[in-house]
This record gives C-alpha cells, sequence and structure tokens, in this order.
C-alpha cells in the first residue's frame, strides 16, 4: 500500500511524555485524532484499540508489519515494541487504551486472548458507519469530566470488542502449528489475573513481588504465577518490569531527566537492574534511549 506521506521531518512526531499512555498505566485512555508518527518504537502496559477513521497507517510491530486503512480497526498488546512509522495526510484514527484489568473483563476465545498477549494483532474491516459515530462519541464521554459518561463508553467499547468474535477477523502472524493449549482458562482465573493487574497496577513504584500480589487476589502464590503466565505469556515479574519501563519511558523523555533518578523513580531498586531490564525490552541503554528521543 503506498501513502501519501509527508516527510516525517515536515511533520508532528509522538513524543511521550509523563502524562501519556506511558506513564499511566492503570487508566483507560480514549483518543480520536490525527495520527502522530513514531521516530523510533514505544510500548506501554495496555492493550491498544485502533480504529482508522479515514487514510491509512502502517505500523512495524515487534516481529511484524501492518498496513490499515479506512474502516479497519486492530487490537494488539501493547507491552511488546511496536511504532506507527506512515501514516497519510488526511489520516484520523480512534480508540483506546485498555488496562489489562479491562482486557481481561472482555469475553474472548481464549485462543484469541493468547495469541494478542504472546505479540499477535487481531485485524479486522468488519465495520460500519455506527463504528465512525461511536468513537468518536465514546472520546467525548471519557473526556467529558463525568465519571458515569466515562464509565459507559468503556463498557459500550468492550461489548463492540466482544462482536469481532462474531465476525471475520485476521491475526497477524498466523498461528504456527502446535498453538499452546494450556493457554485456555476459566472465568475464575480470569478474575484472578484481573486482580493481580489491579494490584500491581496501583503499587508498582513501590516494592511488591510475587507474595505480595497473590496475597492482594487471595490465591496462593504458586498458583498465582502460574495462572499469570498461562494467561498473560509473561511472568509476574515481567509484568511488573514492564509497567516499570513503561513509566520510566516516560520520565526519560523529561529534559532535566536523569537516568539514576528516574531508575529510583520507577521502583527499580538499583540502576543495574534497571538497565539489565530496559536493554533486554528496547535493545539499547536508558541513556542511548534517551539520547536517541531527546534530539
Amino acid at each position: 500500500m503506498e501513502l501519501a506521506e509527508s516527510k516525517i521531518s515536515d511533520r508532528p512526531f509522538y513524543q511521550p511524555g509523563a502524562s501519556s499512555v506511558e506513564g499511566w498505566p492503570l487508566v483507560l485512555q480514549m483518543f480520536h485524532t490525527r495520527p502522530l508518527v513514531m521516530l523510533q518504537p514505544h510500548w506501554h502496559a495496555q492493550v491498544e484499540v485502533n480504529f482508522i477513521v479515514r487514510g491509512n497507517v502502517h505500523y512495524r510491530m515487534n516481529d511484524h508489519e501492518i498496513s490499515l486503512s479506512s474502516g479497519d480497526m486492530c487490537l494488539f498488546w501493547g507491552g511488546l515494541p511496536h511504532q506507527m512509522d506512515e501514516a497519510s495526510d488526511d489520516a484520523i484514527y480512534a480508540g483506546a487504551h485498555l488496562p489489562l484489568v479491562h482486557f481481561f473483563r472482555l469475553h474472548l476465545p481464549a485462543d484469541i486472548r493468547h495469541r494478542l498477549m504472546t505479540g499477535a494483532a487481531l485485524v479486522t474491516d468488519a465495520t460500519d458507519r455506527s463504528d465512525d459515530h461511536n468513537f468518536e462519541r465514546w472520546n467525548r464521554y471519557a473526556r467529558s469530566g463525568d465519571p458515569v459518561k466515562a464509565q459507559h463508553a468503556v463498557n459500550e467499547l468492550l461489548l463492540r470488542l466482544e462482536r469481532v468474535r462474531f465476525e471475520p477477523y485476521r491475526l497477524v502472524p498466523e498461528a504456527s502449528n502446535g498453538v499452546d493449549a494450556a493457554s485456555v482458562f476459566d472465568q475464575q482465573s480470569s478474575r484472578n489475573v484481573g486482580r493481580m493487574c489491579d494490584f500491581i497496577a496501583e503499587n508498582f513504584l513501590y516494592e511488591i513481588d510475587s507474595v505480595d500480589i497473590a496475597e492482594a487476589a487471595d490465591i496462593h502464590p504458586k498458583y498465582a504465577m502460574n495462572v499469570f503466565k498461562k494467561s498473560t505469556g509473561m511472568t509476574l515479574n515481567e509484568y511488573l518490569n514492564l509497567l516499570r519501563l513503561s513509566y520510566a519511558q516516560a520520565l526519560l523523555m523529561k529534559e532535566d531527566a536523569n537516568v539514576l533518578r528516574v531508575a529510583m523513580e520507577s521502583g527499580f531498586g538499583s540502576l543495574s537492574a534497571f538497565n539489565k531490564s530496559f536493554r533486554k525490552l528496547a535493545g539499547m541503554s536508558p541513556s542511548d534511549f534517551r539520547r536517541v528521543a531527546v534530539r
């Protein structure tokens, strides 16, 4: 697909900030706006919903690429590095960033949920004009300052996403043979994971471990670690680090950011632990990331 693309240097670009999606992993945020191209991949601890209202966009995901055009909708896990590197001049997109506690409220087939959490993107063109209007209204409700309207928007959005299972969709990349059957889990497991995600999101900046997380969900630590891994494809510690790294990414974009201070404010006990975790996810050190991001 060819995009009517301006040079990146000639147009605004996305830059994470402490008040943006990276810095608030517990908050469900909605948007309806012109997309901004990204100069480098970013990540965040929410599942992302994108609906293309007009124009075309192109994404570089962790290990694949996706091109979307007007009327397409996609759902993907933001915890893996991803980048919108192209967008047509007329592009408008809408959607939301769903904290995991909301994602696990969705009644989706277990294989879809597992594939999304392990890096696939769900793409569908089974949309209509009502989606144009609804995404615009949900964004308006979410930003109205009225908590009742905001909750109504969330509930409607979740119901719309659940409708995907009744319509044609594709998962990108396609599944390899032998998809893990152990990814299937019951409603009780889903509630347990939701409670753990809630507790982690509220306390990730503090010193917590698997015992604290399991206690918050009123389950045994070994069971907590097992069900979380099966449900999300991540260990509890990996998810905890992801929230901390997402928050740290936002802090590093500030002009006066100091890497040691960011490490401490993000919940890491030491600079070496922060450097190791950051390099594993981003493929570069926090100092290099900051140098590239603010130049």
